[in-house]
């Protein structure tokens, strides 16, 4: 986990940024250049790098929830809402992508987009992505909650949600709140049993993702479909 150090108020974020752009800046001064102000004793640059050293990181921050940040002291509604905007901005951003591509020629986006659903989730989770017959997203939503352990998935219902959504191919995703990424013997036998029961409806399981902390596995990747 990396360390943000705390840096001197002499240095002007903003400046900066317009000086050089936005890749010279450090991820504190980036969140301070949201945040605009810091606390008591504390600009908006070291304000910055105590969140992201508390949250463990970029990722964590911005995928807290609003009970959450409302309990930092220093946040309050306003800056509560400022982070909660980017992370969702984010992933909006990362749909319109998918919405104009074919998620077969940018397969780290579909990643990408499902990492900013599931990274940070303490239980299992799948999400179902329909697709056109371009590959283009159409929809995205959650099929199921589990355990810790265990998510159940009903393939009946994912047909159903798929016929719904006029899909012509879906791709699947759940996370491994274990932080641990690769495919279980469990996850790759009901990989094959969604496949089969989305090809009786002439649908395309085109790929199922494992995502745990930062990486996204593929099971087609890996040679499972």
């Amino acid at each position: 986990m990396s360390t943000y150090r705390f840096i001197s108020d002499q240095e002007r974020p903003r400046e900066r940024l317009i000086s050089h752009g936005p890749e010279v800046l450090t991820t504190p001064e980036l969140l301070a250049i949201v945040l605009r102000t810091g606390t008591n004793g504390c600009d908006a640059v070291n304000f910055g790098a105590r969140l992201l050293n508390d949250f463990g990181g970029l990722r964590n921050l911005l995928a807290a929830d609003i009970a959450l940040l409302q309990k930092v002291k220093g946040l309050g509604n306003a800056k509560t809402c400022q982070l909660l905007a980017i992370h969702e901005l984010a992933k909006r951003s990362l749909e319109e992508e998918l919405q104009s591509r074919s998620a077969l020629d940018h397969p780290h986006k579909v990643k990408a987009y499902c990492s900013s659903k599931l990274a940070h989730l303490k239980v299992e989770h799948c999400m179902a992505i329909y697709l056109d017959i371009r590959y283009r997203l159409i929809y995205s939503e959650e099929i199921s909650q589990g355990t810790l352990s265990q998510a159940s998935i009903y393939p009946r219902e994912l047909v159903k949600s798929s016929l719904k959504h006029h899909a012509a191919a879906v791709i699947i995703a759940h996370n491994h709140p274990s932080g641990i990424p690769e495919p279980s013997m469990a996850d790759i036998s009901l990989t094959r049993h969604i496949q089969k029961a989305l090809q009786l409806v002439d649908i395309k399981l085109l790929d199922h993702l494992i995502v745990a902390a930062d990486k996204a596995v593929s099971l087609a990747e890996k040679g499972h479909l």
